[in-house]
C-alpha cells in the first residue's frame, strides 16, 4: 500500500480590480491568472486526477518541485506523490529519491515513511522496509496502513506470529479494508487457526466481493480442513475473477485429486505449474502435506 496526499488548491484570486484598466495593468492580471491556472493543473495532475497513467502525474508534480515557487509542505507532498507515481512504474530506486527528500523536508511526515518501505519491499530489501514502518509506526502510532505493510513483509519472512500481531493492530484501527482481512485470513490457514482463518476470509469477502485472492484464501483454509467441495467452489470463484491466479489452479487441482477426479485434477496441477514453477514448493511452505 501507498499513501496518496492532495495538495490543497489555492484559489484563483479574488481580487481583481473592476472597471477600466490600464493596459499594462491588464496585461499583468493576465499573466497571473494564466500562472494560477497553470500552477492549479499541475497540483491537481500532482494530485493524481488523470487517472489515464502515471505520466500526468509525475509531470505535474516535477512542475511544482522545480517551480521554485512552492511552500514546503507543497514540495513534501509532492515529492511524496511523484514517489508513488514511480512505485507505480516500477522505478524504485527514482521513488526511493523522492521519498527520501519529503522525509528531509518533513522528518514527522508518517507516509512517506510508509511508502519508502514499499519501495524497499519491493527491491526485496525486507529489513530496510521494517525500519520505516517502525518510523512511520512511531510518529503516527494507529497508522494501519504501516502495520499491515509491516505484516505482509513479516508474513514473507515466514514470521508468521509477528504478522499476525500486525494485523490485529491494523483491523483495529481500520476494520473496513477487506484486503487485510484476507492477509491475516491467509496467515491464520498458513499456521493451521483455520476455524479464525474462515471467519477472517468471510469478512474479507463481504467487505470485497470482487477479490479473487479472498476466495483463493478461504478455498485454501477449505483445502487445509478436508473440506473439497467447499474448496473448489473457492477455487473456481477465484478463476473467474483472475483466470491466472496459478495458487488457486494448483488448489484446485489438488482438491479434485483427493475427490478422485485424476483427469481434472492432473490438468490443474499442469497448468498452474506452467504459470508457476514453484507453486508445488510455495504449497509445501505454506502447510500443505
Amino acid at each position: 500500500m501507498v499513501a496518496w496526499e492532495t495538495i490543497v488548491r489555492c484559489n484563483a484570486p479574488r481580487n481583481i480590480l473592476c472597471g477600466v484598466v490600464p493596459a499594462l495593468g491588464l496585461f499583468f492580471f493576465v499573466t497571473v491568472a494564466a500562472a494560477q491556472s497553470t500552477k492549479l493543473k499541475n497540483v491537481d495532475l500532482c494530485n493524481g486526477l488523470d487517472r489515464s497513467s502515471v505520466e500526468p502525474q509525475i509531470a505535474g508534480c516535477t512542475e511544482l518541485i522545480t517551480s521554485g515557487l512552492e511552500t514546503k509542505q507543497t514540495l513534501v507532498i509532492a515529492h511524496n506523490n511523484r514517489g508513488n507515481a514511480y512505485t507505480s512504474k516500477g522505478e524504485y530506486d527514482l521513488a526511493i529519491q523522492d521519498y527520501d527528500q519529503s522525509i528531509k523536508l518533513d522528518p514527522n511526515y508518517a507516509k512517506a515513511f510508509n511508502n519508502r518501505a514499499v519501495a524497499y519491499e519491493k527491491k526485496g530489501d525486507y529489513d530496510r522496509a521494517i525500519k520505516d514502518l517502525e518510523a512511520a509506526i512511531s510518529i503516527n502510532p494507529d497508522y494501519a496502513d504501516a502495520f499491515a505493510n509491516r505484516g505482509e513483509i513479516y508474513q514473507k519472512k515466514s514470521d508468521y506470529a509477528q504478522a499476525l500481531k500486525d494485523f490485529d493492530q491494523a483491523i483495529k484501527y481500520k476494520p473496513t479494508v477487506g484486503a487485510v482481512w484476507n492477509e491475516r485470513c491467509w496467515t491464520r490457514a498458513i499456521v493451521g487457526e483455520l476455524q479464525s482463518a474462515l471467519t477472517d476470509c468471510n469478512e474479507a469477502i463481504r467487505l470485497e466481493p470482487d477479490a479473487a485472492a479472498a476466495f483463493d484464501s478461504r478455498g485454501f483454509t477449505h483445502l487445509k480442513l478436508g473440506q473439497w467441495d467447499a474448496a473448489i467452489a473457492d477455487y473456481n470463484s477465484a478463476l473467474q475473477l483472475d483466470p491466472k491466479l496459478a495458487s488457486s489452479q494448483y488448489g484446485r487441482g489438488l482438491a479434485r485429486l483427493k475427490k478422485g477426479d485424476l483427469t481434472g485434477g492432473n490438468a490443474d496441477v499442469a497448468a498452474a505449474k506452467a504459470m508457476a514453477q514453484q507453486i508445488a514448493d510455495d504449497f509445501t511452505r505454506y502447510g500443505w502435506r
